[in-house]
């Protein structure tokens, strides 16, 4: 395990480092004249890296594990807020150093993506709502899976059959789910581009005509399920249940014997 660990630590490393030599731009601005940090910007994403990689949510947590099995490859680390501090100037930077890796699998040439949203939920009571700094962005909102409002953001997430992640966004609980989708493909419109006929699974949010009508323009194959097929995948619109003078069947019918469907309008006139 020792061995693995270093072997990921110093690919990540030598992938960030040449990045940086790359584009410069890409580092944290810092003054020219100065102290220069004891932790380089390539270590710090490659700690950030192999800290989510082997799923340490706290960086507390984290910073204790570094600091009993990898100070063979980190001579120096920080405290956990001068660690925060560095993350969050770095992000840009973490961004693009995340979708290099991402674009170096097997997984990420998959030809059928996922889509969805998941609430973030950022508090609960009055006093929190008023107070935090969040005002005015997370609103509330509604969560059908769990059967209650929530007051916060929503995560809108598009990602490989495999869970890799390809784009996502954070935004107001209220915020539409299909509105969001096209906001998404048009902020990288090469990532479309490049996979003609791309296959995008939703839940049954992700309807209507003109939203599905721009998806085809793109070149994308919606699925999604339907209500009137229990569930089932389909592509696009499903067509309606036979009907009678422009009347569509009542649910009792749907699942009754093809005679008694048919004769279903005539007994409602003659009742």
């Amino acid at each position: 395990m020792t061995n693995n660990l270093d072997t990921l630590a110093t690919a990540l490393y030598a992938t960030t480092d040449d990045l940086l030599k790359e584009r410069p731009d890409l580092a944290p601005w810092r003054p020219t004249v100065g102290i220069a940090p004891q932790l380089t910007d390539a270590e710090l994403v490659t700690l950030a890296m192999m800290q989510a990689m082997l799923g340490f949510t706290s960086e507390a947590r984290w910073l204790r594990h570094a600091r009993a099995h990898l100070r063979h490859l980190f001579p120096y680390l920080p405290q956990q807020p001068g660690y925060n501090k560095r993350l969050r100037k770095a992000a840009e930077l973490l961004r693009r150093v995340t979708r290099i890796l991402a674009t170096s699998t097997s997984v990420w040439s998959d030809g059928v993506w996922i889509v969805d949203s998941t609430p973030v939920e950022c508090g609960r009571s009055r006093e929190t709502v008023k107070r935090s700094d969040l005002a005015g962005w997370a609103q509330y909102g509604y969560c059908a899976s769990h059967s209650r409002f929530f007051w916060g953001l929503r995560l809108h997430l598009i990602c490989t059959l495999q869970g890799l992640p390809v784009v996502f966004a954070l935004t107001g609980a209220k915020a539409d789910e299909r509105e969001t989708l096209l906001d998404l493909l048009a902020a990288e419109p090469h990532l479309v581009a490049a996979r003609p006929g791309q296959t995008l699974i939703g839940d049954k949010n992700y309807f209507g005509s003109n939203f599905e009508r721009e998806l085809t323009q793109q070149g994308i194959q919606l699925l999604r399920p339907s209500s009137l097929y229990n569930g089932a995948l389909v592509r696009h619109e499903a067509p309606p249940f036979p009907s009678r003078g422009g009347r569509p069947l009542p649910p009792a019918c749907r699942s009754r014997p093809k005679k008694l469907r048919a004769a279903w309008p005539r007994r409602r006139a003659q009742g």
